[in-house]
């Protein structure tokens, strides 16, 4: 959730973030209205419950005539206590339902605009040159027997697919070596559960605008998750946590699924839009005043790990109008594709702010003791996703594949990886 202070000593702030993700303005004005409803229903709320306090003591102490008059005001004030109670847990529910549906504020600098509008910040590598014509990620995968989409169809459905032979080791190489990377640069791995309560889905901001996208096992009243920074925001959720020695990172790795709601006719062919698919994600709690910094060293770790993979890539800053709820900044990492001649997202990293960690009542103690809350930021380290630029741009001419160098002591020293039967 935003922070009320921010909405009520400068609402025009949150005007301007709702403006230029082209959201509702109006909303503001909403909030502001029933934030001061709800604290007048508190205060009639609590002054009414002091009076009917007070008059207890008064009947305790009276007798006779003065004793009935006073607890017949007594069953008066009782009532409107009750009814005052009432009001004021309308009045916040109401308050917190559209305060909740406020997404965060954006940092100043981030585009307005839409998925379109994003800023190109820096091109990284050259797109290569082929001297003959590229086959795309899948004719490589069936042929080096990595990818059968056909059995994952027949078995689960479309967007399913199996990882065979190489192409399982060639996903648990690239994720080990993206762990290593983690666990060398300060992040602690971990394996959470991909089974979540609401509450800790909808603290991340995930029961939103895009609540479709979520597999929802009404049964059980659990979700599972498209990313590990769900579970990994709720690690810590209630919880004071020490932040003394910087910023506290975990690195999970999971299973992830999605619905793919909307993106019906979409990226169809292979697997680069799927309903399930493995990654791991850094997630980091850190002071709020770090958080820009947090989040610059997340997109430097993520472009540590694609330079292994040796495959051109731009960084974007993505526009407002295509942020999710929680984020203040999303910066993506797009690798280029050479048969869409296009690039697409590897990696995205986004730095929520203290929006997550309000819902989710994470807190560190500041220097002098009091409890503030925390901001949170994420990132992807690696995912299935990427197999298709690994693919794709270390082809060779006969359909083999060349394995980036920094791959090799994860796929057993391998430099080529050849077609089946060859």
């Amino acid at each position: 959730m935003i922070d009320l202070r921010t909405l009520r000593e400068d609402p025009d702030q949150v005007r301007a973030s709702q403006r230029a993700r082209g959201e509702d303005q109006g909303v503001v004005d909403r909030l502001l209205s029933l934030d001061a409803e709800r604290r007048s229903a508190i205060a009639t709320a609590d002054q009414l419950r002091a009076e009917h306090k007070a008059l207890g003591k008064q009947i305790g102490k009276a007798s006779g005539d003065e004793r009935e008059a006073l607890l017949a005001k007594g069953k008066e004030l009782a009532a409107q206590v009750k009814e005052a109670e009432a009001e004021q847990s309308r009045a916040s529910d109401e308050f917190e339902q559209l305060h909740r549906a406020v997404p965060n504020l954006i940092i100043e600098g981030v585009p307005a605009g839409g998925e379109d509008d994003f800023e190109v910040l820096k091109h990284v590598g050259t797109p290569r040159e082929f001297d003959f014509t590229p086959r795309d990620h899948l004719d490589l995968g069936e042929r080096l027997g990595a990818i059968d989409m056909e059995r994952g169809a027949k078995v689960s459905g479309a967007r399913f697919y199996f990882l065979t032979g190489v192409g399982a080791q060639l996903q648990l190489a690239l994720l080990n070596m993206a762990a290593a990377q983690a666990g060398a640069t300060g992040f602690e791995l971990v394996i959470p559960p991909v089974l979540v309560r609401p509450e800790i889905m909808g603290g991340t901001g995930f029961l939103g605008a895009h609540a479709d996208e979520v597999y929802n096992l009404g049964e059980d009243d659990l979700y599972l998750v498209g990313t590990s920074e769900v579970p990994l925001a709720g690690y810590h959720s209630d919880e004071i946590i020490d932040l003394g020695k910087g910023s506290k990172r975990y690195a999970g790795w999971s299973t992830c699924f999605r619905r793919e709601a909307g993106s019906y006719g979409k990226d169809t062919r292979g697997i680069l839009r799927v309903h399930q698919f493995d990654k791991i994600e850094m997630f980091a709690y850190c002071k709020p005043e770090d958080a820009e910094a947090e989040h610059e060293k997340l997109l430097a770790f993520e472009e540590d790990m694609l330079a292994k993979i040796e495959v051109p890539y731009r960084v974007i800053d993505t526009a407002a109008g295509d942020l999710g709820t929680s984020a203040a900044r999303k910066y993506d990492c797009e690798a280029w594709v050479p048969t869409q001649e296009t690039y697409r997202e590897l990696t995205s990293t986004s730095n929520c702010t203290t929006f997550q960690a309000r819902r989710l009542g994470v807190r560190y103690r500041d220097a002098g003791g009091k409890p503030q809350t925390v901001a949170t930021l994420n990132g992807t380290l690696a995912t299935t996703r990427w197999l298709v630029a690994i693919l794709e741009n270390h082809q060779l001419a006969d359909g083999s594949v060349r394995v980036p160098e920094a791959m090799r002591p994860f796929l057993g020293g391998r430099e080529v990886l050849s077609p089946v039967g060859e």
